[in-house]
Order: C-alpha cells, then structure tokens, then sequence
C-alpha cells in the first residue's frame, strides 16, 4: 500500500463507522443518551447532605427506606434541568417523592429559582462540591434515580424527564 492510500484508507473506514451509528441511531438500537451504569440492581450509595433550606437539617438517603423514590441531580446552571423543571412539579402533584440534589450551584440561586419556579422535592440536599454525585456516577444533570423501597437502583436516566420517558421507565415502580 502507497502512503497517498493509507489517508484513504482511514478516512474511508471512518466514514463506514460514522454511517453505521447513523444507522444505529435511525433504527433506535443506539441512543446516545443511554449512559450504561453498573448501579442498576445495586445498594443506592448513602447520602447525608447540608439540607438546601435548612442549614442545621440534613437530607439523607436513608430516610427513604422502605417506599420507591426519585432521586433528581440538578443545578440552576443547567439548561435542561429548567426544561425538565415543569414535569416534574406534574409528578410532584402525582404524589411521587422526589428528593433533589443540587449540584454545583450557588444556594442563593438554588433557593431563588425554587422560589420563582416551584418546588417539587420533598427535600434538596446541597451537594456544591460533588460530595455525594461522585458515589451516585453522576456526571452532568439532570440526571434521575430511582430507588426502590429496599433501597436498589433500578433506573438511571440522563437528560431530561418528560411523559414519555416517565412511562417508558419509571411509572410501572409507582403503579398501585
């Protein structure tokens, strides 16, 4: 092989590779957003966190044994969390528990944004110093747990939550 085909040769097998995940994604098989995670089926990692609105209380994991949960990752730096803020004050009227976890933010605008858009979390823990997302995996927001009542996770997904997703993966836990 000349040196003028192996340019050639690699480009052409890189554009093979890119219309094969074109491919993939048309046909559903491969979704970027599917982040692969070894916690599902696994102990949800404990967390004690400074509570957002209360800086004497703290916002633990272990207060939700026993019942299935949702834990959110959020920040008010992120702009798919605003996208996804509305759904979940819809699931905050459902009546399913939903514990936030703010993630490097400022509390003043944590609390501000709550405030202007709603609160739809029993309680937020305060996580500015990725405390307790680096246990979780978390490495962007929104990201969503859900726990089940003997404290396993079972769901972990990246972006935001809407109806769709809601029903595809997590409503079966909260149904009866």
């Amino acid at each position: 092989m000349n040196k003028a085909a192996i340019p050639l040769a690699i480009f052409i097998g890189l554009v093979v590779l890119f219309a094969f995940m074109l491919g993939q994604m048309n046909d559903g098989e491969y979704n970027p957003r599917d982040i692969p995670t070894e916690f599902i089926g696994k102990p949800a990692p404990s967390f004690d966190l400074p509570s957002l609105f209360d800086g004497q209380a703290n916002v633990t994991s272990a207060a939700q044994a026993g019942k299935p949960w949702l834990l959110n990752v959020w920040g008010t730096w992120c702009a798919e969390c605003w996208k996804e803020h509305d759904y979940l004050l819809t699931l905050h009227r459902r009546n399913i528990p939903i514990i936030g976890l703010n993630w490097r933010d400022e509390a003043a605008e944590a609390k501000k944004f709550l405030a202007q858009k709603g609160n739809p979390f029993k309680a937020v823990g305060f996580d500015p110093n990725s405390n307790a997302v680096i246990d979780w995996g978390v490495y962007g927001a929104p990201e969503t747990f859900l726990i089940d009542a003997n404290g396993m996770i079972r769901v972990k997904h990246k972006g935001a939550l809407n109806e769709q997703v809601w029903q595809e993966k997590f409503a079966s836990f909260f149904a009866g």
